[in-house]
């Protein structure tokens, strides 16, 4: 694990902070949406631009901090939200120019490390094929999709398609600096975590990773560190859990093997569970994390 992972935290609070408590004035400045750095004691997150008191989670950031991207679930609906840094002032957040169409879910963005591909989980259907009523809003059809960088902003959209994708629902994808993509896939009735290489510009068969990543009959949600050393993953069926689904760590030894995972405890985890997205920003200086807990602001490291 990076020696930085752990300096601070920031927590992205999901449906427990008051529409309109604790607001930052618009437009807020400098890095990080303006927000005081937490030190080692967690804290929500932009409280009134990002975590809103809406179902919040899976936030994402270009490698230099100058936009900034998280998942938003209301009312039926799940889209992607983001805002700019623009002549030193951030911008209100708006839904994405790659998100939207109010007949499908998106969530869980990630960026490359290099800022040029931007991946996402959608229930979209691929062009040309329009959904039946059941797959209208509905958690079908899930599959990682991608948006390149252009000169005007992000692309348009498309299918990451085979060998990733597949019948089975692939989400949560994580990048690191060669390429390779993490990702969680729905098998044998649960979820494992596989990775695919990027060979030549193209992405090989996915591989499950062994034992030590994958502990459990299902793990989600993992967020690989750019150069490969350790991997963030949620879990809820440890004997070691504190309650519900929590974040633990898992490193990678310059062999390919993994250690066994370490439960990220107290300070990240409750006994409440329901811990089920964390990002490290490009820095390396600081963990965000989706927690559901009902109040927040008194935890000390």
């Amino acid at each position: 694990m990076s020696k930085r992972l752990g300096v601070g935290c920031l927590l992205v609070c999901l449906a427990s902070c008051a529409p309109g408590e604790d607001t930052a004035p618009l437009p807020p400045t400098g890095p990080y949406l303006g927000q005081q750095p937490p030190g080692a004691t967690p804290e929500i997150f932009a409280p009134g631009i990002v975590s809103t008191g809406m179902y919040t989670r899976d936030l994402a950031m270009t490698p230099d901090g100058g936009e900034i991207y998280f998942g938003v679930m209301t009312g039926g609906f799940s889209v992607i939200m983001g805002t700019k840094l623009i002549d030193g002032a951030w911008t209100e957040p708006e839904v994405a120019p790659f998100s939207g169409d109010p007949r499908f879910f998106d969530i869980e963005p990630a960026i490359s490390p290099d800022g040029s591909r931007i991946f996402f989980l959608s229930t979209r259907l691929p062009e040309g094929r329009e959904p039946t009523a059941e797959e209208i809003r509905a958690w079908t059809n899930e599959d990682i999709w991608v948006a390149d960088r252009t000169a005007e902003g992000w692309g348009e959209p498309y299918n990451l398609g085979p060998p990733v994708n597949s019948a089975s629902p692939e989400v949560f994808p994580s990048v690191t600096h060669d390429g390779t993509l993490y990702f969680t896939r729905g098998d044998e009735g649960g979820s494992h975590i596989y990775r695919s290489r990027l060979v030549e510009g193209r992405y090989t068969e996915p591989e499950r990773l062994g034992p030590e990543v994958n502990s459990t009959p299902s793990q989600y949600n993992a967020f690989i560190a750019p150069d490969e050393s350790y991997l963030i993953l949620c879990t809820s069926d440890r004997d070691d859990t504190l309650g519900g689904s929590d974040y633990y760590v898992v490193f990678r030894y310059e062999d390919d093997s993994w250690s066994e995972p370490v439960n990220l405890g107290p300070i990240v985890n409750t006994a409440g569970g329901g811990e089920i997205s964390s990002y490290v920003s490009p820095d390396g200086a600081y963990l965000f994390f989706m927690s559901p807990r009902p109040s927040f602001g008194t935890l000390s490291a």
